[in-house]
Order: structure tokens, then C-alpha cells, then sequence
């Protein structure tokens, strides 16, 4: 992709899984077959992950997050001292486990589909890093830019972090963070050496932090951790970012926030604009903001007026929860209302969210997710025509 292609497509991670690699994710977890080959299955399911995005029009690819069961929890493979966790076993360790599992009704939360990587010894990284064969395989099967979204440090201390299991390790969250910090450091320079152009650090669980009632603070992507006064949460997010990437450069980084992405029933999901995150959002040192904004729930446009320009954005013009194909149209007059605070050079075309955050709650099928990004690229090509 040029460097001068205005309005560049682009994806938030996931793609939807076929059944065969779910059971094969399943077999690998249960030890009926090794980590090897079930990556010589998933490597099938990323090359057609790269065919549907290269197709439709999309310029900066992702492998689809096909290796991964969720979009942080694959991090338990590859941190050792983490143990993988259902929603359901650690209900066990809640203090009022009746309350909380009504909770999970209310948000149509899947207890045994969602699961957490909980720190329950010192965490290391291995060799082999997080995303890094990932990457690798990505960047030797397409000549497009590629993105590789991991989990980002506050959201991996937050939902690592788990009382009665986690503080015999690390007693506070903030012991966990440097931690965390120092692998994912590592990571973003082993991904920039595999020739990674753009890595995605996902942090949903900021939305939660300002949004969250009592009732959604154990869960909202994960979200286990005991909640603070938002204002101190919103700080320590900016400083782990912010320490994460400090002095990496020729790499660039952007932070995704959105409002939940396990369930098609919207109201169960959060609601709320971006004017209460984003004096913290402005202070984190990447150069884009991946930001949910097809949905009614993410809020008015008009609050980024005194933020035009200070960064990129990656502008959700898609649903990825929905059947219905937006409208290339339709996202033109999306993108004309952000190009009131954003130039054109500013401005990256994505989906809100991917479509298959977690591995056995894909919230799509294949075709309409190959659907939706065919009509952000046709939109982009027309405001290419009107804005070059």
C-alpha cells in the first residue's frame, strides 16, 4: 500500500472460525492432538482468513486471530505462570458466586465459552513469543501491510489479576503490570523485527471503566479485576501504554476500544461516547485510535471537535454483529462527518470490532463478514476519487 493511499482499509483481528478449526482448538486444549498440528490446520483457515480480506479490499490484513481461542486469553500458551480459566471455574473463587452468575445471565455471557488467563505464579516470556509465529506466517503469505492485535497491558494486567488466585504471586495489580509491561515490550520488538507494520494493543475494558455499572464490573471483556475510582484505572492504562511502547519506533501502534463484542443482543452491551476517555485516549503515545462508531451505543461524532487531528482514527463504519451489508454509501456519509474534525490523512476505514472475539462465539458468518469489508473498500475508493 503506498504510502499516500488516503483512507486506508483495514481490520480490527478477528475473522470468523469454520467448525473444523473450532473442534481442532478444542482437541489441541483437551491434548488429543499436539500444538503442532493443530497449526498445521489453523495454518489452512489464516490463508483463507488473508484470501476473503485481500478480496474484498482490504490494505493492512490481519491472519484473523485463527490460533487464537480469544482475543487474550491465547496468551496463556505463551506466558508461562498463567492458568487457563473458565468463567465457570472461577466462580468458585467469587464471594458471592449466586449474584454473579445472574449477572452472566443478564449480559449473555456464555460462563463456559469465555475463558481468562489467570496469573497464579511469576509471569515469563518464552522464546517463542506471543504473536510472533503469527506474524511470521502472516508476513510470508501476503505482500499487503499487516496488522497483529495483542492484548494490551492494562487489559492483560486487569483480567490476570484475580483475587485469592493471582496475590500470592504478585500482592497488588501494579506488581503484575511491570511484568506484563516487560513481555509485551519484548514482543512489540520481536513483531517490528518479523516486519510487522502495525500493531493493535486492545484495551476494551476501557469503556467498562467509565461505563461499567456494579452489576458489569466482573465482567466486560474480561474485566475481573476489583474496580477503582475510574480517573486512577483511566491513569494506570495510559502509563502501562505508555511504558510499552516508549522508544520503539518505525512501528505504528494504535489502541482499540470498544463496548463488548461476545453478543448480538445490544443491549446487553455497553453504551456511552468517547468524551469522558478521551482526554486519557489523547495522552497514550500511539499514533491511532481504533475506535467502535457504527453503533447508535458508541455516541456523537461531535465529541472528538477539540481532539481533530491529534491523532489518527480508525473509524468503525461496520457492525460486525449484524446481517445486514452496510451501505458504501452510507459509510461516505459516515467518514464526511468525521472529515469535520479529521483530515483525510488521518483517517483509517475498519470494522467495529472483529468478527469472532471469541473462537466459539464468532458473532458472523464468513460471507457476510466478506460482505461488509467489500463495502467499506468500495467506500474508500469513492472518497479517494473526491478527496486525492
Amino acid at each position: 500500500m503506498s504510502q499516500q493511499t488516503l483512507f486506508p482499509v483495514t481490520v480490527v483481528g478477528s475473522w470468523t472460525r469454520p467448525d473444523w478449526l473450532i473442534q481442532a482448538l478444542r482437541r489441541r486444549q483437551a491434548g488429543e492432538i499436539s500444538a503442532e498440528e493443530f497449526n498445521r490446520i489453523a495454518d489452512d483457515a489464516v490463508l483463507a482468513a488473508i484470501k476473503y480480506q485481500e478480496d474484498a479490499g482490504v490494505d493492512i490484513v490481519s491472519d484473523g486471530e485463527m490460533r487464537r481461542d480469544n482475543f487474550y486469553s491465547f496468551v496463556v500458551d505463551k506466558i508461562s505462570g498463567m492458568r487457563f480459566m473458565k468463567l465457570s471455574e472461577l466462580l468458585d473463587y467469587m464471594k458471592d458466586r449466586a449474584s454473579f452468575e445472574e449477572i452472566l445471565r443478564a449480559l449473555d455471557v456464555p460462563a463456559f465459552a469465555i475463558k481468562s488467563p489467570i496469573a497464579v505464579d511469576k509471569v515469563h516470556e518464552t522464546e517463542a513469543g506471543i504473536a510472533l509465529d503469527e506474524a511470521r506466517f502472516l508476513r510470508a503469505h501476503t505482500k499487503r501491510q499487516i496488522k497483529v492485535p495483542i492484548p494490551g497491558p492494562y487489559l492483560l494486567t486487569r483480567s490476570s489479576w484475580f483475587e485469592g488466585l493471582s496475590d500470592q504471586a504478585y500482592p497488588t495489580r501494579e506488581e503484575l503490570a511491570r511484568d506484563i509491561v516487560r513481555i509485551l515490550r519484548r514482543e512489540c520488538e520481536a513483531l517490528k523485527s518479523a516486519g510487522v507494520d502495525f500493531i493493535q494493543l486492545d484495551e476494551p475494558s476501557l469503556s467498562q471503566v467509565v461505563y461499567g455499572d456494579e452489576a458489569e464490573q466482573t465482567f466486560m471483556c474480561a474485566a475481573l479485576g476489583s474496580r477503582s475510582d475510574p480517573a486512577d484505572e483511566l491513569d494506570f492504562a495510559v502509563r502501562l501504554v505508555n511504558e510499552t511502547v516508549a522508544g520503539i519506533d518505525g512501528i505504528k501502534f494504535g489502541v482499540h476500544v470498544c463496548r463488548g463484542n461476545w453478543s448480538r443482543k445490544e443491549n446487553v452491551l455497553l453504551s456511552g461516547n468517547y468524551g469522558p476517555l478521551l482526554p486519557w485516549l489523547m495522552r497514550m503515545n500511539v499514533s491511532q485510535l481504533v475506535l467502535e462508531m457504527a453503533t447508535p451505543r458508541a455516541g456523537e461524532i461531535d465529541v472528538f471537535k477539540e481532539y481533530g487531528n491529534e491523532k489518527e482514527i480508525g473509524l468503525g463504519v461496520a457492525n460486525p454483529r449484524t446481517d445486514e451489508v452496510e451501505d458504501p454509501i452510507r459509510i461516505v456519509r459516515r467518514v464526511k462527518d468525521i472529515l469535520k474534525y479529521f483530515d483525510p490523512e488521518k483517517i483509517y476505514l475498519n470494522p467495529d470490532c472483529g468478527f469472532g472475539t471469541f473462537a466459539e462465539r464468532c458473532v458472523n458468518n464468513s460471507q457476510t463478514a466478506y460482505r461488509k469489508l467489500q463495502s467499506i473498500a468500495e467506500a474508500a475508493d469513492m472518497l479517494r476519487r473526491e478527496y486525492s
